[in-house]
């Protein structure tokens, strides 16, 4: 999004509570009825322990992480075919309009070198109906999820008067796969070969 829009860093916006399901037994369905052209995105969702300055390494960023999981972010637009500008982005709410967070792993001291290796390089299959339907993998989110909150937290240090990530703050790290256009009456699956997080199901509905 940052390279085809040519901006200077990533781009961002604010989620809101009553847009955040969290599903149990990793499995969530969603109604897309009232969404004009919605797609789906897999995605690491990030939640924050504590702090996050700018300029740390992928080691230094997973300290001030508590959790993270699998999720889908649904996105939406209501600009013909997708062809929006930056300021489009900010007034649509960063096209966000839905995410779904799967079963959530601890991050501490004994796991984060681990994940430091595991998260450029872990692959993900995207699936709609039991049709594997895209792939990709962590480095398609800035070379590593991790890398992509780093530049989040740089991002927002630069921003006069932006709040800085804090303890709680839940961040969604950016699509691993081409976003995929969605609707009613599908079932998507995304399935991570390479971390140990489980098989996230969403049912769509009306």
């Amino acid at each position: 999004m940052w390279r085809v829009l040519k901006l200077e860093t990533l781009v961002w916006a604010h989620m809101y509570e009553d847009t955040v399901t969290y599903a149990p037994r990793n499995t969530a369905s969603l109604p897309v009825a009232r969404m004009i052209a919605p797609k789906i995105e897999p995605e690491i969702v990030f939640k924050m322990r504590g702090p996050l300055a700018a300029g740390l390494e992928p080691a230094g960023v997973l300290d001030a992480v508590e959790w993270l999981a699998l999720g889908f972010e649904i996105i939406d637009c209501a600009y013909a075919d997708w062809k929006f500008q930056p300021a489009d982005f900010v007034a649509a709410y960063g096209l966000h309009a839905a995410l779904i967070v799967g079963e959530p792993r601890s991050v501490d001291a004994s796991t984060i070198s681990q994940l430091v290796d595991q998260l450029p390089t872990f692959k993900v299959r995207l699936s709609k109906d039991e049709q594997m339907v895209a792939e990709g993998s962590g480095r398609n989110s800035l070379r590593s999820p991790a890398l992509c909150l780093a530049e989040l937290a740089s991002a927002i240090a630069r921003q006069p008067g932006a709040e800085p990530l804090a303890a709680g703050d839940l961040v969604s790290s950016g699509t691993l796969t081409e976003s995929m256009p969605i609707s009613a009456g599908e079932t998507w699956s995304a399935a991570l070969d390479g971390l140990d997080l489980p098989v996230l199901s969403l049912h769509l509905n009306t």
